[in-house]
């Protein structure tokens, strides 16, 4: 605390480790054979964060963790940056003093509460996943930000092929992401949008290009109860954006996804 105090910008690291996370036989917490008992940082830590957040000093959250985390806080910045390894403290600190912009993108779902979680006991999709998530979503699959401004502009489908057409609105040169969702309107379709495609893309300030992405014909099918994987459906709708179509990430990245339809 006293550190804090003397500080212009607070730098919190916090995290887990494989006393509280791992695989089975190689963490600590064998009382959980090697999973988490929720998504919270552990006590000392939640008590940690509260205090420097009530300093009123600019703070910048750091989460080392393999999982999904809620830190209950609400900082100037959040990074989430994983285990990273030996170079881990290098990569911080260029991204932290705006040497290298970040782009990484979430490759799971983040949830508010475990409590709202299924049991552990149910086999079904229900509310799991960001294909079947009714609620509890607290940053969704495939978010993340930049300090730049990438946005999609215009989709168009044609051959099994998206083109994407994206443009660098900020001032400096940026790495983004852009993201294909497929929303399939069959009997069987999943209760949201799946992932069908992605492009790591570099532009620099007012740069603007059309991207092609492949969209595999396995993208427009979907599992009937049989266990049948084909086409059920023959009206889609194809999204591009920067993350997903949904009202969250809309909401956290500032912009909305365009959308092209598509009938066979």
């Amino acid at each position: 605390m006293a550190a804090a105090e003397a500080a212009d910008i607070v730098i919190l690291c916090v995290g887990l480790d494989a006393t509280i996370e791992g695989e089975e036989g190689d963490t600590g917490n064998e009382f959980s054979s090697g999973d988490k008992t929720d998504i919270r940082l552990p006590e000392s830590q939640r008590i940690l964060i509260d205090k420097i957040m009530k300093t009123g000093k600019p703070v910048v959250v750091v989460c080392a963790a393999g999982s999904s985390v809620n830190t209950e806080c609400d900082p100037d910045a959040l990074i989430h940056a994983w285990y990273p390894g030996s170079e881990g403290g290098k990569a911080l600190a260029e991204i932290l003093f705006g040497d290298v912009s970040p782009s990484g993108k979430l490759p799971v779902t983040f949830y508010e509460s475990s409590e709202l979680l299924p049991e552990f006991t149910d086999y079904s999709m229900k509310n799991r996943t960001y294909r079947y998530a009714e609620n509890n979503v607290l940053y969704p699959f495939g978010y993340g930000l930049t300090y730049g401004n990438i946005l999609c502009t215009s989709v168009e489908y044609r051959d099994n092929t998206a083109f994407v057409t994206a443009e660098n609105k900020g001032d400096i040169p940026c790495e983004d992401v852009i993201e294909l969702y497929i929303k399939d309107y069959s009997e069987y379709a999943v209760r949201n949008v799946s992932l069908c495609g992605f492009e790591r893309i570099k532009l620099d300030a007012g740069e603007r290009i059309t991207v092609k992405i492949p969209v595999s014909e396995r993208a427009f099918t979907a599992v009937g109860e049989n266990g049948e994987r084909k086409r059920y459906g023959d009206r889609f709708t194809l999204y591009a954006g920067t993350h997903q179509p949904d009202e969250i990430s809309s909401r956290l990245c500032g912009n909305d996804c365009v959308y092209t339809e598509i009938n066979f």
